[in-house]
């Protein structure tokens, strides 16, 4: 987000109804002080009358200038500085630029800080000439009063600025990380859209390779296990668009954050184990425990049990394969191994996003995962995902 993007946004924010009201009392308050400070210096003045009135006149010009500070800030505090630097040489005003330090809060709170300096500056300058303009031309209140008159308005005019600053700095930070927050809920959107797109693909195309492989093979001496191999393509290649469609149709559909993509859960892993049981995998799948999860944690269940199964079709096929699924009251336990050869352990880069998925789907729920080569020969993958963590498919 650059200044000028964030400028205008502060602008909106502070031109809201309750900042103006403020801003319309603070203008009261000012009016009512400077009105009274006037009739108390110039009480005892021949010429009271037409001083109090031009007095009253600048009060109310400057309380006009407070009012509207947040929708004009800089035309409000060029305003309040020429207003009040010609009304302090003339001796018709004594609040120590009240107006202009008011002002300048409004300026700092929106302004980048060396644009807001620099006003800083000129309101101090200002002051210090006004000041001096006064000593000169009305020299009966004397040089004390008009240095503690100029350092007044410094200290009121940097104490302004400073708690503008802060102020800006504060919703700049806020905008600063709602923006990161919202950037990584799409990070987070795209990493989960990632898991579903190689979940359902993979496992859809590793069947279908497999089953390819085999048909190519024995076409000619075996063609009715050819044919089988090619029915099994069908159904698979079948089910693998069905789910592809449910995707795609609710990413269309701009669901909100964590909605689940797709509906397959522990209740399909029987119809799992079957498909893989079809590539020629000899799968034992034993699920047991309570059923009662939440969908998406149901969801996060299957796609582990699915990327593992997948996995041994890829890499281990044939061969016999013991999936796990034991449900508890506060856990889920999920260990698929198979009596393959033996397989290094999995190494980092591509190829790895499969493992990578399972993790992430593990860590959403404070879970563990682990997934390495068993030394007998063959694969492990375990995982344990707790029943009271949040989280999403």
């Amino acid at each position: 987000m650059d200044e000028a993007d964030f400028e205008s946004r502060q602008a909106r924010l502070l031109r809201r109804g309750h900042l103006l009201a403020l801003d319309v009392l603070l203008a009261v308050a000012l009016v009512a002080v400077d009105v009274a400070v006037a009739g108390n210096m110039l009480k005892d003045r021949p010429d009271f009358t037409p001083l109090f009135q031009v007095s009253c006149l600048v009060a109310v010009a400057l309380g006009s200038v407070v009012a509207v500070r947040r929708l004009w800030p800089l035309r409000a505090l060029a305003t309040a500085v020429a207003v009040s630097s010609v009304a302090a040489a003339a001796g018709v005003l004594w609040d120590p630029f009240a107006a202009t330090a008011l002002a300048l809060g409004a300026v700092a709170s929106v302004a980048p800080p060396q644009r807001s300096a620099r006003a800083l500056g000129w309101c101090a300058a200002t002051a210090t000439a006004a000041a001096t303009i006064a000593q000169v031309v009305h020299p009966r209140y004397g040089l004390a009063a008009a240095a503690g008159w100029t350092v007044a308005a410094w200290l009121l005019s940097a104490g302004a600025w400073l708690l503008g600053h802060l102020l800006r700095r504060r919703r700049w930070n806020a905008v600063c990380a709602q923006e990161q927050r919202a950037r990584r809920i799409q990070t987070d959107e795209r990493l989960r859209i990632a898991r579903e797109l190689h979940d359902v693909v993979t496992h859809g195309m590793g069947l279908i390779a497999v089953k390819a492989g085999v048909a190519n093979h024995i076409a000619e001496a075996r063609p009715e296990q050819a044919r089988q191999a090619l029915q099994v393509i069908e159904a698979t290649s079948r089910e693998s668009l069905a789910e592809m469609r449910r995707l795609l149709q609710m990413l269309r559909r701009d669901e909100a954050p964590g909605t689940d993509l797709t509906r397959p859960d522990v209740d399909g892993l029987e119809d799992l184990a079957e498909r893989v049981r079809a590539a020629g995998v000899e799968v034992e799948l034993v699920v047991s425990g309570e059923y009662d999860l939440p969908e998406a944690l149901r969801l996060t269940v299957y796609r582990i049990v699915q990327e593992a199964l997948t996995n041994v079709v890829k890499h281990a096929a044939p061969t016999r394969c013991r999936a796990t699924v034991d449900v508890s009251s506060h856990q889920v336990r999920i260990l698929v191994v198979d009596d393959g050869p033996v397989r290094p352990g999995p190494e980092p880069g591509p190829g790895g996003h499969g493992l990578v998925g399972m993790r992430e789907r593990a860590a959403m729920y404070g879970g563990s995962f682990s997934a390495q080569p068993r030394p007998e020969g063959g694969f492990a993958v375990a995982a344990t995902l707790p029943r009271s963590q949040g989280g999403g498919g």
